[in-house]
């Protein structure tokens, strides 16, 4: 497994990211945190080594800088974080190691709220999609324009998000499924739960990545290796 640390710019834009690149890969899920978290994020790291285990690439993204996450308008502008997920998708698809990839979005919270957008905006390469604790509502207009398969993963005990989430299943037209993990909180604290979300978001993301494999051995950057 070759994990790199790596810079993706658009003119002044710099954004920090971490990408892990198995051998023989699978495809590429990008991850879109939620409000106050990032790419160091401890339950996306985690989901993250379930998918590269299984084969899957990923890439953990600051959707926003460091001085962007200090302004609340910014942390819930859903169109900014979805124009961020799109940059990270333009890069990997012109990057030389991860350019034969399909691409998936797995967003937590409100990140979810930014990668159904991006999706909908977007859908070219676009696989899967997977939503942990998910805010699709932040997401609305777009979702019945979305066209990859998504998975609506709640807790059992996060009532407000199972309802917001029902909603949001209904207005889907694509292939969707929605999971309930019993006992489980809004950050899937409780044991167990975590390792529920990483099992069934691999299988959603294995399902739906193409069969061909890609045989990467690394990461090289547009940007600056860091």
């Amino acid at each position: 497994m070759n994990e790199t640390a790596v810079r993706l710019a658009r003119g002044s834009l710099s954004l920090e990211a971490v990408l892990g690149l198995p051998a023989q890969a699978l495809g590429m899920v990008v991850f879109a945190h939620g409000s106050g978290s990032g790419r160091f994020s401890p339950r996306n790291n985690f989901v993250a080594r379930h998918l590269q285990q299984g084969q899957v690439a990923t890439l953990l993204i600051d959707l926003l800088t460091l001085d962007e996450a200090e302004d609340r308008r910014m942390v819930f502008d859903i169109d900014l974080l979805a124009d961020r997920i799109l940059l990270a998708k333009a890069w990997l698809e012109q990057d030389d190691q991860t350019k034969g990839l399909g691409i998936g979005y797995f967003g937590a919270s409100t990140g979810a709220g930014a990668a159904l957008p991006a999706a909908a905006r977007d859908p070219s390469s676009i696989r899967a999609i997977v939503s942990r604790g998910g805010r699709p509502d932040l997401a609305e207009p777009y979702l019945p324009s979305v066209t990859a398969p998504t998975l609506l993963i709640i807790g059992g005990d996060d009532a407000p998000v199972i309802e917001m989430n029902r909603a949001a299943y209904r207005l889907l037209s694509c292939p969707k499924r929605l999971v309930i993990v019993p006992g489980a909180t809004h950050l899937f604290e409780e044991p167990g739960t975590l390792e529920q979300v990483a099992e069934h978001a691999l299988a959603w993301f294995q399902q739906h990545f193409p069969s061909t494999q890609y045989e990467g051995t690394g990461a090289q950057t547009q940007g600056r290796r860091r």
